[in-house]
């Protein structure tokens, strides 16, 4: 009975050991960022992953220390910091723990939250009694045009003018909108480009135009000599893109989770609704199914690599790689095959690798991969999936619980970016600011609510927070919360037909 005992407290003892030095090397603090508005100061913790971390508070309350239990802050540069709310921002790496101690000054309050994809620790310190109830967004003015060469709405307005809705021709069949309200929490400031369809073709673009890469939006804008851009998938800190993705019928991203996607027809048509990748690859007689596109390939892995990839698979010896062209297989290799323009890689490890070693798979047997993103998406020639849906058929319809959403995008007031398409049949992007003097972001609904009063007649959300860039006209519209352009994964761009 004790050797018994013992070999399980053994291997207990093993398992934590395990456990806790996976989750001390998955976890890396790569940057610190600051930044400061009128209503509050920003501290924001860069992250690999997202690690165990407390706060504890000194007695007087003007002391935080946040302790970082799993966090290797080696690459971290610890920049000195002092604001009028924040008097001092210490470090100290003790016992395996990193700590960071923050002396606010008097009167002040603080709030920390965490945030994905990438991951993030933030710290927010502001005057104490600063929150304020919220409230729906003010109704629409009559707009008031604006020529093109003029005043583009940057002006902020006193509280007396509000609410101020502004438009400016940037083109043919493209205008550009900045609405600019008050609400029980301050300021709002929301901006739109509108665009004909007749004129402008809508499609994704690739940061770099490939993955993984990252790039700011105003960059994937001038390399492709778009009229207009928005940030649009959800992405991991390498680029990799999170969500259903297809461009020119190639399908270049996918997820586990089914989500709200926008697409564009053969036609020229738009459709709205929830896009789901399901794949299988068959070669020879032995048939797996897909467990993605374009992604690193984890424990008993099927990832397809195709030439949005870039040139090589860049995976690691642990498996084997099919290479296919012309619907027969031409190559298998161990490891970082090169991605053929003409084809792709059909890259296994594991269980998926058994399968086709087993079977026997050889160069010249034929190879087939079938996928499919759910009724109408799978004839439409572009995808872009983030989600949640936000406008259907002319009213709010925010979907962030079924489409299992963390709490960081479906709670609370954020900067927040949209696709959507009006009941005038006209393309939408949509860019509110928020964490800032001028704007202070919306939640999903009141996002939605907006929207439907523009007109909007369905609509997605997009990756938010400082992610969201509006570019149109050759500038940056919006103000990005980060303080500066964030290299984001994908962006979705509109093109003059």
């Amino acid at each position: 009975m004790h050797v018994f005992l013992k070999k399980i407290f053994v291997f207990a003892a093993a398992l934590m050991f395990a456990a806790t030095s996976y989750v001390y090397a998955a976890a890396g603090m790569t940057g610190l960022r600051t930044s400061s508005g009128a209503e509050r100061d920003r501290i924001v913790f860069d992250l690999t992953e997202m690690p165990i971390y407390h706060v504890n508070a000194s007695e007087d309350g003007r002391e935080l220390t946040l302790d970082f239990a799993d966090v290797d802050a080696s690459k971290l540069k610890r920049a000195a910091i002092r604001t009028k709310r924040i008097q001092s921002v210490s470090y100290e790496k003790r016992n395996g723990h990193f700590y960071v101690t923050v002396m606010m000054a008097k009167g002040m309050t603080y709030r920390i939250g965490n945030l994905t994809n990438p991951f993030r620790v933030f710290l927010d310190i502001a005057p104490t009694g600063a929150e304020k109830p919220a409230s729906k967004p003010a109704p629409l003015p009559a707009p008031t045009p604006v020529k093109p060469g003029g005043d583009n709405g940057s002006a902020k307005p006193g509280v007396s003018e509000l609410p101020l809705l502004r438009e400016k021709q940037l083109a043919p069949g493209l205008v550009q909108k900045t609405y600019v309200y008050e609400d029980a929490d301050g300021r709002v400031t929301a901006y739109f480009v509108e665009a004909d369809p007749n004129r402008f073709s809508v499609r994704p673009a690739l940061a770099r135009g490939y993955i993984p890469g990252r790039q700011t939006v105003s960059g994937i804008a001038r390399a492709t000599n778009a009229a207009a851009a928005i940030n649009a998938s959800y992405f991991a800190l390498n680029g990799e893109l999170i969500g259903v993705t297809k461009i020119d019928g190639l399908v270049v991203g996918t997820t586990y989770f089914d989500r709200s996607a926008f697409g564009v027809m053969p036609d020229g048509s738009f459709i709205f609704g929830v896009a789901s990748y399901n794949g299988t690859v068959k070669l020879d007689q032995t048939t797996l199914p897909v467990s993605g596109v374009n992604t690193e390939r984890g424990e008993n892995n099927l990832i397809v690599y195709n030439r949005a990839y870039g040139r090589t698979t860049g995976t690691n010896p642990y498996g084997l790689e099919y290479v296919v062209r012309n619907g027969r297989v031409t190559e298998i290799n161990t490891n970082d095959s090169a991605i053929p323009s003409d084809g792709y890689v059909v890259s296994v490890h594991g269980s998926s690798m058994d399968g086709f070693a087993s079977a026997g798979v050889r160069v010249g047997d034929p190879a087939v991969l079938a996928e499919h993103l759910g009724g109408a998406f799978d004839r439409a020639v572009q995808v872009l999936g983030a989600g949640p849906r936000l406008v259907a058929d002319g009213s709010a319809h925010v979907t962030a619980g079924e489409e299992q959403f963390p709490g960081d995008i479906r709670y609370g007031r954020a900067p927040r970016s949209a696709v959507g398409v009006t009941k005038a049949g006209k393309i939408l992007f949509a860019v509110v600011d928020g964490r800032q003097s001028h704007s202070h972001g919306l939640t999903l609904t009141e996002f939605a609510q907006l929207l439907v009063q523009f007109g909007v007649q369905n609509a997605v959300n997009l990756d938010g927070g400082g992610s969201s860039e509006l570019y149109a006209g050759g500038a940056v519209l919006n103000s990005p919360s980060d303080g500066s352009e964030r290299a984001v994964g994908s962006a979705l761009i509109l093109q003059k037909k």
